[in-house]
């Protein structure tokens, strides 16, 4: 995983509420065996023609919205499956940060166990975002994990949760084994200590 410290970016607007992971990645492209590539079939029973073809009219076609780190949606955020391959179908397509008013509990744990920051807040300050970048997709949005907090343009802060160890993890970029392997001198140190 790469380290998650700060993140400046533009935001794609997704203005749809309980999408799940069937939705964010439906389960024909389950039988991938890597995380490389999964990004292509990210939204695809929305964002392609039944022939293959980009939808012009979808957020992820749109010119606007291309490279942009940050997706914006609606609450409960990832509900459904428990499958990684939604935050790995993310992650791929290029996002770093998702912010809604709720994820999905699953999701929300898988998405911090794979390198993607869930960022919670208030409805009405993501409907306001929502609004901001669909008015201007050259709005940029500053993220800062260490303080926990979103800067919009005009200097508006807004403050998330996330719990202390996952915190962690993310701003050293390791998971929960490489958090553990990182403290492999340490744990010898007690094992040579011990009676065994």
């Amino acid at each position: 995983m790469n380290p998650f410290t700060t993140l400046t970016a533009n935001a794609m607007p997704l203005r749809m509420e309980n999408v799940d992971t069937d939705q964010i990645i439906p389960a024909k492209y389950l039988t991938a065996v890597t995380k490389e590539g999964m990004g292509k079939g990210l939204f695809s029973w929305i964002r392609y023609h039944a022939d293959g073809s980009p939808k012009s009219d979808f957020v992820t076609n749109m010119p606007d919205y291309q490279g942009a780190e940050i997706l914006i949606a609606g609450r409960n955020f990832g509900s459904g499956s428990s499958r990684e391959h939604a935050v790995w179908a993310l992650t791929d397509f290029g996002f770093r940060c998702v912010i809604t008013p709720g994820f999905a509990d699953i999701f929300y744990n898988n998405s911090l166990k794979n390198g993607l920051l869930p960022v919670t807040l208030p409805e009405d300050t993501v409907n306001m975002l929502l609004d901001l970048v669909e008015e201007d997709p050259e709005t940029l949005i500053y993220v800062d994990l260490k303080s926990q907090m979103v800067t919009l343009p005009d200097g508006q802060q807004h403050s998330f949760g996330i719990d202390p160890f996952r915190k962690l993890c993310l701003l050293e970029g390791v998971d929960d084994l490489g958090y553990i392997l990182s403290k492999e001198d340490a744990i010898e140190r007690f094992e040579t200590r011990q009676p065994f």
